[in-house]
């Protein structure tokens, strides 16, 4: 067995079981026994070699292109024994601190999201397949974190209170507020605040295939005149907006690009406008976007921690009015999409292939681990122009998502009863 990875095991896993069956045949085990096993099986000495070279890499390449597999487990127990046992410093050898100090030296090319890189790392990933996202998201296609409000909510309904958690921050005090959406997907949020609080929603996107649902659900929706989502980069926007949300778009910013974000974001929003950001983050100190999903999954992509993010509100006009934590329920978030995937993964792979199979399973198993045992969550940041445009207390927040989850309920009360009359005639 490669003796670098070996070193390194005997280091890192020091509980579980967890097993790698190496090249020439070798079984070697770490851990002290407890829990399920996991076991390995490398096919190749490269395979071994790669991986430990640069693991944040190639772990997850030689999954995808078969140089290992699991015969027993999943890649999920895998990762998660490893991040298990790692903690929040899974980074820790010399080696692999050097391979994050030269990936520093080249970031700002990687991250150099001008507009037109912007939109090509967009499609590299929205662009795919609407019959792919289909396979695991919910119903209204939220592809960014849910909000359980008790363990046992359905993805739909955690959703589906995202939406009304988001819109009672918002303070959606009166209708027809022009709203802007910036990175709207596939239109879902927009057309909920269309609907039920009557904005007057402009959507935007880098993504074709999302722009073209977006607006056909507007259609079918019967909210065209309310509801309207274009391709365009948030730097060539137009204002004013009463309100302006972005939700799971701010990862593809790129540090660089902080500042150009939040100034326009100031230049948008009405001086008494209200803005709520919702994005992935970091609760440690700054780091490296994991090199594997720079690759395959979000290329330009980078995770903020709260310190980076107000270093460059504070100079744009923005005044933070508000933050919440949002802390596992990402993690639960990616469970349910990888039970999704899992249950029709043959479908996937009619739709691609095996490799991109697995290459869909590392990233949905390696993004839930990440967001349970290494330091992910979600920030929801309030901002206003002026401080006194909000209540003096969040009762607000609270009095709006309860009367909001009344009009859930009978909206989604009304609809069953359409079915029924339908399936009854």
């Amino acid at each position: 067995m490669n003796g670098i990875l070996k070193f390194y095991l005997n280091k890192l896993i020091k509980f579980g079981d967890f097993s790698i069956i190496d090249a020439d045949g070798t079984k070697h085990r770490w851990g002290d026994g407890t829990g399920d096993p996991v076991v390995l099986r490398m096919n190749s000495r490269a395979a071994e070699r790669a991986i430990a070279l640069n693991p944040g890499l190639k772990f997850g390449e030689e999954y995808m292109n078969g140089g290992f597999d699991i015969v027993e487990g999943t890649i999920w127990e895998a990762l998660a024994l490893i991040f298990q046992n790692a903690g929040n410093h899974a980074t820790d050898e010399a080696w692999m601190r050097a391979i994050g100090r030269m990936r520093l030296v080249y970031r700002r090319w990687i991250q150099n999201n001008t507009p037109k890189r912007a939109r090509s790392n967009v499609q590299h990933h929205y662009d795919l397949s609407a019959e792919l996202y289909d396979l695991f998201l919910d119903v209204d296609r939220q592809y960014s974190c849910a909000y359980f409000e008790s363990p046992d909510a359905t993805l739909d309904e955690a959703q589906l209170a995202k939406k009304r958690h988001i819109a009672a921050k918002m303070y959606m005090n009166r209708p027809d507020l022009t709203t802007l959406d910036i990175g709207c997907g596939w239109g879902g949020l927009g057309l909920y605040l269309a609907r039920q609080l009557g904005a007057d929603v402009t959507g935007i996107t880098l993504s074709d295939e999302q722009l073209k649902i977006a607006n056909l659900r507007a259609k079918e929706a019967g909210l065209g005149d309310r509801a309207r989502f274009r391709i365009e980069d948030y730097r060539n926007t137009q204002g004013p907006f009463d309100r302006i949300v972005s939700v799971g778009m701010f990862e593809h910013v790129g540090i660089d690009f902080y500042q150009q974000f939040f100034d326009q974001c100031s230049k948008l929003l009405a001086d008494e406008g209200v803005m709520l950001l919702h994005t992935i983050g970091r609760w440690d100190v700054p780091a490296n976007t994991n090199p594997w999903i720079a690759k395959y999954i979000f290329p330009g992509g980078y995770l903020p921690t709260l310190s980076e993010m107000m270093q460059r509100i504070e100079p744009s006009g923005l005044i933070v009015s508000d933050v919440e934590v949002l802390r596992l329920h990402y993690a639960d978030t990616l469970k349910h999409w990888r039970h999704r995937f899992e249950a029709r993964r043959e479908e996937a792979k009619a739709l691609y292939d095996e490799r991109f199979c697995r290459m869909w399973e590392f990233y949905l198993a390696a993004s839930e681990t990440a967001f349970r045992w290494q330091d992910l969550v979600v920030f929801q940041v309030q901002l206003t122009k002026n401080v006194e445009t909000l209540p003096m207390t969040r009762d607000y927040m609270f009095e709006a998502e309860a009367k909001l989850r009344e009009r859930d309920q009978a909206a989604l009360m009304e609809s069953e009863a359409w079915h029924e009359r339908v399936a009854a005639e």
